[in-house]
């Protein structure tokens, strides 16, 4: 089969849509599949040269792009003849609402190509500019829910969570479930003691890894250190990510407590598995989140989890047997739940391994198998 990825970035640019495309399309070149991805020639660190190459077996295309729009899209209006001088069995597109969806939705329709597409856990609410605001207004109540409706053969959804979503923007009858996946990496045992002697760290370890954007929460993850950091001495809080805007806010409030240590962004895989072993307790604050790759990663590391009860998390972790759900912003009940988790140490290792045996039903090879299982329905 010959398939087209529609992905919004693409190794080594950084984030959670990327790389799930990587890990579906690795899988599917390594089943004997031709598998293409087309991605803009951006990241959100640096402007990646426009041209194609190859990683992991799977043909990789930047296509140059015009702009980006505030914080909400990229414009690559390149993608449609690049789509449409190709003869592909599938188009599968990532990420509603963004021009590329548009842009393959059209390609998919004027080749009589089947369009499989994943939503990723759209969202409207975000902080946005007037422009933006309208960019939303059009883009979703106009062209993605035209496109949904009748220009997408199958949609597959992460989480349970997206259902209403989707069906409220015309894509009723269609919905497929197949959540994200974890790197096997995640699964294997690294030395806990080795990533803590590298940084510094004796005592207790309570993480925070993600990007450091308002999104994720890091300056909520300082707060409710301090509080913690009030009240014991015996435990230190990593922040781990690329900054997308609020480092500078997080040292500010980080000051001068020793105990709390930012260190940037980390790309090496067997080096984040190892960060997340070390970890006695994962933190995730997240103003939203979709179904977020890190979730299932520390459940493969074997970490407790304390996270925000929004979107799509609920649907994945259960309290207490994952670790616990707090809402947004009550930083002081993050800050008991964690202390409860640093002062069990069965809890802990209860929680620790539920969660490893969880993970396991989110193994990218299944999860590839039912996303081919999907493209052959769509195709019959």
């Amino acid at each position: 089969m010959k398939i087209a990825h529609i992905s919004p970035e693409f190794y080594p640019a950084i984030g959670g849509v990327g790389q799930a495309v990587r890990e579906l399309a690795k899988r599917q070149v390594m089943e004997g599949h031709e598998v293409h991805v087309y991605a803009p020639a951006w990241d959100k660190e640096k402007r990646i040269p426009p041209g194609d190459a190859k990683i992991d077996g799977i043909f990789v295309h930047r296509v140059r792009y015009w702009f980006k729009a505030v914080n909400f899209m990229t414009f690559w209006p390149g993608l449609f003849l690049e789509l449409a001088r190709n003869n592909f069995d599938v188009i599968h597109s990532h990420l509603f609402a963004h021009p590329h969806f548009v842009i393959a939705s059209l390609a998919a329709k004027l080749k009589k190509t089947k369009h499989i597409h994943t939503t990723h856990c759209p969202w409207s609410d975000a902080p946005r500019s007037l422009l933006g605001e309208i960019g939303i207004l059009v883009s979703y109540n106009l062209l993605s829910r035209f496109c949904l409706r009748f220009l997408v053969d199958t949609i597959i959804a992460i989480t349970p969570w997206e259902f209403s979503f989707i069906e409220k923007y015309g894509g009723k009858g269609k919905i497929v479930y197949i959540p994200n996946g974890v790197d096997e990496i995640f699964f294997k045992r690294f030395r806990r003691n080795d990533f803590k002697r590298k940084y510094g760290i004796k005592e207790k370890l309570v993480l925070f890894f993600g990007r450091l954007n308002y999104t994720k929460g890091p300056e909520q993850f300082v707060e409710i250190a301090k509080i913690i950091l009030s009240k014991r001495e015996d435990v230190s809080f990593l922040i781990i990510g690329p900054d997308e805007g609020m480092q500078e806010e997080v040292l500010r409030r980080v000051g001068n407590e020793k105990k709390i240590k930012v260190l940037g962004a980390i790309r090496d895989r067997i080096e984040i598995a190892k960060m997340y072993q070390a970890a006695n307790i994962y933190v995730m604050p997240s103003y939203r989140e979709g179904l977020p790759l890190t979730l299932f990663e520390a459940m493969a590391s074997g970490c407790p989890i304390v996270a925000s009860a929004v979107n799509g998390i609920p649907f994945e972790m259960k309290e207490p047997e994952n670790g616990f759900l707090v809402s947004y912003g009550e930083n002081n009940k993050f800050a008991k739940r964690i202390i409860e988790l640093l002062n069990n140490r069965k809890l802990r290792e209860k929680i620790s391994k539920n969660n490893k045996k969880l993970a396991k039903k989110y193994n990218w090879d299944g999860i590839a198998r039912k996303t081919m299982q999907t493209y052959m329905n769509s195709t019959k």
